[in-house]
């Protein structure tokens, strides 16, 4: 049977904007919205919000053809004719719900730069319409097609342009408005985005349980595979290209070799074309996934699934430390 979302929504980006507009709590903010949505114009087209349940993970896993490129950087959202391009949002289960505050990790960042993503937060709340990444225990990925990419943050540390700390997460609010502003570039024109927003497990402590890394696995087969399922039904011809990074180890304190390496395997399930891996100048965790990778999951041999885990288990991935953004 054709994997489907439980729930689709089109909305007219110009209505989103008119009827539903940002509604933000932190001065910074404001800057980099007004930035981002002046001139907005009602060429900015349709916008498709699906949400997907579940998937059951398949009983063995091998690997594909995928393509795995690394990034010493953070996204760039490249655009090409050949892929569908997609860019996870590392989302809490309550979609875009810090939005309009002081915040400013990867899930904000990404809401800044795609300023109409605050007005399908409004819309879906006003309308009360289906808005969680995660429900009683299972994962229900949210992808949206179509969002322009308006502007551009420098987050880089950069003395002479007042970032001595950069911007990302905490330092955002502190950076004057001056600073923000010139931190941020405008996209004209705008270029389309894809986003895929999952949560990934509510911090923890200790060691991974089985149940953590199968919700983990689970997630991101769902989200990829509902990546793969839209691609095709936007270009039949397409290849499907997937952007992440160290989803959830941040302020969720995930371990980066693990989520790197369980989200690889995802790819393979998925049959995604290329995954792109942002390490944002920490390349260690996804380096070491590639090499567990090759311990666990033999070149073109198929591993029970089940085995799989069991396996990954026992080298004893343990929870890190909240970075405090």
């Amino acid at each position: 049977m054709k994997f489907k979302p439980f729930e689709s929504h089109t909305f007219d980006a110009n209505e989103l904007l008119k009827e539903f507009p940002p509604r933000l709590t932190n001065h910074n903010k404001s800057v980099v919205f007004d930035l981002g949505l002046k001139d907005h114009k009602t060429s900015s087209g349709t916008i498709e919000y699906t949400c997907w349940s579940q998937l059951d993970l398949p009983g063995s896993v091998s690997k594909s053809n995928i393509e795995l490129v690394h990034h010493n950087e953070f996204f760039t959202y490249p655009h090409s004719d050949k892929y569908i391009e997609w860019h996870m949002n590392f989302a809490h289960e309550e979609l875009f719900g810090f939005y309009g505050g002081p915040l400013f990790a990867q899930d904000e960042i990404q809401v800044a730069e795609h300023p109409i993503l605050a007005c399908i937060r409004e819309s879906i709340l006003e309308k009360d319409l289906y808005r969680w990444t995660v429900n009683k225990g299972c994962a229900t990925p949210i992808l949206i097609t179509g969002v322009d990419r308006r502007c551009a943050i420098n987050l880089s540390k950069d003395d002479s342009a007042g970032r001595p700390n950069g911007l990302y997460g905490n330092e955002f609010q502190h950076a004057s408005q001056d600073v923000v502003k010139k931190a941020t570039t405008i996209i004209n024109p705008p270029v389309k985005s894809n986003i895929i927003a999952m949560e990934s497990p509510q911090p923890s402590c200790g060691l991974y349980a089985r149940e953590q890394i199968e919700f983990i696995l689970a997630s991101a087969v769902t989200g990829f595979s509902a990546a793969v399922e839209l691609s095709k039904s936007i270009n039949k011809d397409a290849k499907t290209s997937i952007h992440t990074g160290y989803w959830g180890c941040g302020a969720y304190g995930g371990n980066r070799e693990l989520m790197a390496l369980l989200q690889i395997i995802a790819g393979f399930i998925s049959k995604v074309d290329t995954l792109h891996f942002h390490t944002g100048n920490d390349n260690r965790g996804y380096f070491d996934a590639l090499d567990t990778l090759d311990l666990i999951l033999p070149e073109w041999e198929s591993v029970p699934t089940k085995q799989l885990i069991n396996v990954i288990l026992m080298f004893g991935y343990d929870w890190g430390t909240s970075d405090g953004n």
